[in-house]
């Protein structure tokens, strides 16, 4: 007669085995967790966008990867412990251009975010003139988008009030990089703005929708020690609302690298 093997678990060992599989398993599993909230906290976090004042770079149902390590590495859970996160390594800070994620200023919760682009940086005197920015009095740079990637950008959006009946798109240049901006034809409310001058240690930060954002023009400035990282690049497009029925998946924006 042959014996055949019994496969080894919890339930036919004694209990003194027992506790300690329980126990080994539950200090496995509660270290990976801790490993993946430190390199959440500390070096890349996912962020889902929810509203479309980054339009047309980022879309609603835009999920992207935040670097936490751009600007400096903090020791984890620092910035849930006190007012100010701590840093072991400080990098260089955020500077024109950067579409950076932070905690909204005026949150007393402190659990609001928001994800916009740096216009000015400390020092920096910006202004609005006619719809046109100016950054230390010099105007930024700007042209309307070519027609094939404004074609590409209209029917991606998929909405009526989005389209170039009622937009005008551009793509506008700061300190070398190039990003597309929207302004709306029909809003004559953000026309002018400033000039302001930005504190030390603050940013001035703008939607790319840029009549259709909520940024440093009404709230102010953001606080250096606000920034959680700077956007890397969208790793699911994918918008589902119950409520309207709405489904929209976009496959082809898999991968885009965010500037």
């Amino acid at each position: 007669m042959v014996d055949t093997p019994q496969e080894i678990t919890p339930s036919n060992k004694n209990p003194k085995s027992t506790r300690k599989w329980i126990i080994e398993n539950v200090l496995s599993l509660g270290l990976a967790l801790l490993i993946v909230f430190m390199v959440r906290s500390s070096v890349v976090e996912a962020f889902k966008i929810p509203s479309g004042s980054m339009i047309p770079t980022l879309l609603i149902g835009d999920h992207i990867f935040v670097n936490k390590f751009a600007y400096g590495f903090k020791i984890p859970f620092s910035d849930l412990l006190a007012d100010t996160p701590v840093y072991v390594v400080k990098r260089e800070p955020p500077k024109r251009g950067d579409v950076i994620v932070f905690r909204f200023p005026k949150d007393d919760t402190q659990t609001l975010y928001y994800i916009k682009r740096v216009i000015g940086i400390p020092g920096d005197s910006v202004e609005i003139r006619d719809k046109e920015l100016y950054i230390n009095q010099k105007i930024v740079a700007r042209e309307p988008a070519a027609a094939g990637p404004a074609a590409k950008i209209f029917k991606s959006l998929d909405d009526p009030k989005y389209s170039s009946t009622n937009l005008d798109l551009f793509k506008e240049n700061i300190d070398s990089d190039d990003h597309f901006i929207m302004l709306d034809k029909n809003s004559f409310l953000n026309e002018s703005f400033g000039p302001i001058t930005v504190p030390p240690e603050s940013l001035f930060v703008m939607g790319d929708n840029r009549d259709f954002s909520n940024d440093s023009r009404f709230w102010g400035f953001v606080p250096f020690n606000n920034v959680k990282g700077k956007a890397m690049v969208i790793w699911l497009s994918l918008w589902v609302s119950f409520s309207d029925s709405q489904f929209v998946f976009r496959p082809e924006r898999i991968g885009t690298i965010l500037h």
